[in-house]
């Protein structure tokens, strides 16, 4: 049992060396094809570091790498000669080196003269984009400006269509808008109309009764004085048949008075 126990251990051990990314042991490489492929990626790993940690940290970075087979690869985030130049005087002194203002100076000026080469470039472009300066260009290089144009013509009438079509909708939406609005006045106009009407028409039965009996009045103050008038009329005929009858009695009283007087005679 124990030789068994013995090998399952250097099983296990053999395990956990294999599996994972665990310590390889640093020596030579014995194999020539698997030590050229592992120089080239460790080389194209190495080259790749040194000019991220350029870029990132801003810093001068020279890489020199000599093959096997004595082949020369090498990398300078600037020039190799001022690296090295830079490298061998800081191994006398302590310090190392400030930058001269001849250097800065210089990276200055290499900075300003680039930005000119762009503006000069990016002016070209504007004014071939206008339809000048097209003496230097060939047939390809006129053609590939005439599709750019095309293909910008395009692009600007797609989009004085599309603004064309917003403002169409936003006057849409303010027509119907301004007629929902005018609805919605009309409605109101109506209702203020309904509510002054109703009052009026509770009002004029009044003056309608207030007619009527008025009317009635005058009718009957009109008959009334129709009925003083013929009153009058009648009294005044019946004054008119009293006084002759008055007169005749009086007559006959005259006359019977003679008569008395004639045969008292």
């Amino acid at each position: 049992m124990l030789p068994f126990r013995g090998k399952e251990r250097k099983i296990s051990e053999r395990r956990r060396t294999t599996m994972g990314r665990g310590k390889i042991e640093i020596k030579r490489i014995d194999n020539l094809n698997s030590r050229q492929v592992t120089f080239s990626k460790r080389r194209t790993g190495l080259l790749k570091k040194a000019r991220e940690l350029s870029v990132l940290c801003d810093a001068d970075v020279a890489v020199i790498i000599f093959s096997s087979t004595g082949k020369l690869y090498d990398y300078s985030s600037s020039s190799m000669n001022h690296i090295l130049s830079r490298y061998s005087k800081g191994l006398n002194s302590d310090h190392p080196e400030p930058p001269s203002d001849k250097l800065l100076t210089e990276q200055a000026q290499d900075e300003v003269n680039a930005l000119k080469d762009e503006f000069a470039k990016l002016r070209l472009a504007y004014l071939r984009m206008l339809g000048k300066e097209l003496d230097d260009l060939s047939f390809k290089e006129l053609q590939h400006l005439e599709e750019q144009l095309s293909e910008g013509i395009l692009s600007v009438k797609d989009k004085k269509e599309e603004v064309l079509l917003e403002q169409l909708k936003r006057s849409r939406l303010q027509e119907q808008k301004a007629v929902q609005e005018n609805e919605a006045l009309r409605k109101q106009l109506e209702e203020m109309r309904r509510s002054c009407k109703s009052p009026f028409l509770q009002f004029n039965p009044v003056e309608r009764r207030f007619s009527l009996t008025s009317s009635k009045a005058v009718s009957t103050s009109s008959s009334e004085e129709d009925d003083e008038h013929s009153d009058t009329s009648l009294h005044l005929g019946l004054s008119v048949d009293v006084r002759p009858k008055r007169k005749a009695r009086k007559n006959e009283h005259t006359c019977n008075d003679s008569g008395s007087q004639v045969a008292s005679e």
